[in-house]
């Protein structure tokens, strides 16, 4: 029996992209959409998506990660955490709040910045 060309088929739903919403079928390889449109070839596996929209993975723009809030306390998320979470949730992007606390600048957060910059890549 030949192998699926497709891990994932989602079949017959409205899908949604920054060029507007139309029905369509998306195909994923792996981590990967493979190809958006009709008639694609089979998947090993399949989604029945009919009367559903079909969105990218979400942004959430303020998220509090490892942040020290005006109490002093530091948020409970750590980074893996914080988008292991968001990711089981759709999100797939996080942007994490910048605090601006009183009498401090943003200078102060070089050290915390960098290494996040680093986990993120």
């Amino acid at each position: 029996m030949p192998e699926k060309p497709y891990h994932l088929v989602i079949r017959g739903g409205t899908v949604a992209t920054s060029r507007g919403a139309f029905a369509a079928d998306v195909a994923i390889s792996g981590e990967t959409i493979a190809a958006i449109g009709h008639g694609l070839a089979p998947g090993a596996r399949e989604i029945d998506a009919r009367g559903k929209l079909v969105l990218p993975g979400g942004v959430d723009p303020h998220a509090h990660i490892e942040q020290v809030s005006a109490a002093g306390l530091l948020n409970a998320d750590t980074f893996a955490s914080a988008t292991t979470s968001a990711a089981f949730g759709g999100t797939t992007s996080v942007i994490s709040f910048a605090a601006q606390h009183v009498g401090h600048s943003l200078d102060r957060w070089s050290p915390t910045i960098t290494p996040r910059r680093s986990a993120a890549r």
